[in-house]
């Protein structure tokens, strides 16, 4: 992209995406989907493309997300986590090389909408699925949510509402959710920096860019922080399940 070269309506597109990247960053993660359509809508035909420009807003978030939430941090999740994610990293970037960005989008859109309607189920129905140690103990589930995380990110930044409904699955309280998510997902963004490089998604120009950007990340972060300590458990829960079935909606109809 020639940011040179971009109108001003279009540079708010840009800061709007930074913006929504500091706020799903301070916890509200289905936010983070409206980077990912704003920036795709800058570069039409170019999806792919611009899942570099965006890794270094993502890692910039992280870093101050992680940094933030620190104390609160499960670090046996993570640990259950990574071994799958980076074996879905690996396996999406060779993805990348053959796969249409305008099939798999949908997709991972349709199968999020499928994994939220069973979370809903499982608020209502509890007796019928296993119970949150159970789910949390589950080396099938971490490694299949781990892999789909891992090859969607990679392609498209947006693993963000799969790990959501890990997170709401094994009922991490909210500040534990959020710490973890954060510290996830600034070690499988930088694991993905040296992939993303070699394809040339990531420039010098680009990262000047994010660098101007910085601030606009952090202001979103901190407003964000602000607002999740005043939310109630149950209720950061409802909101995180709307969030997520929110931002499925640009994967399965592209706006722009």
């Amino acid at each position: 992209m020639e940011f040179s070269s971009l109108s001003v309506g279009q540079w708010f597109l840009v800061v709007l995406a930074a913006l929504s990247v500091g706020i799903a960053k301070s916890g509200f993660g289905g936010v983070g989907m409206l980077t990912v359509t704003l920036m795709a809508s800058l570069m039409p035909g170019k999806e792919l493309e611009s899942t570099g420009f965006v890794l270094p807003l993502l890692i910039s978030g992280d870093i101050l997300a992680a940094r933030t939430y620190r104390a609160y941090v499960r670090w046996p999740i993570i640990v259950r986590l990574l071994p799958p994610a980076v074996l879905g990293v690996v396996l999406g970037y060779f993805a990348m090389y053959h796969l249409n960005n305008q099939i798999f989008r949908p997709l991972i859109g349709f199968i999020v909408l499928f994994l939220c309607g069973l979370q809903v189920l499982r608020q209502h129905r509890p007796e019928w699925f296993q119970s949150p140690e159970r789910a949390l103990a589950s080396r099938r589930f971490s490694w299949a949510t781990g892999v789909s995380a891992g090859v969607t990110t990679m392609l498209a930044n947006a693993a963000g509402p799969l790990m959501n409904l890990y997170f709401l699955t094994v009922r991490l309280p909210k500040m534990e959710f959020v710490a973890t998510a954060a510290w996830y997902f600034l070690i499988v963004n930088l694991i993905k920096v040296p992939f993303s490089s070699n394809l040339g998604y990531i420039t010098g120009k680009s990262l000047l860019v994010n660098a101007a950007l910085f601030p606009i990340v952090a202001a979103g972060l901190y407003g964000g922080k602000r607002i999740l300590y005043k939310v109630e458990q149950e209720r950061f829960e409802k909101i995180i399940l709307a969030l997520t079935i929110a931002s499925t909606l640009p994967l399965l109809f592209p706006i722009f």
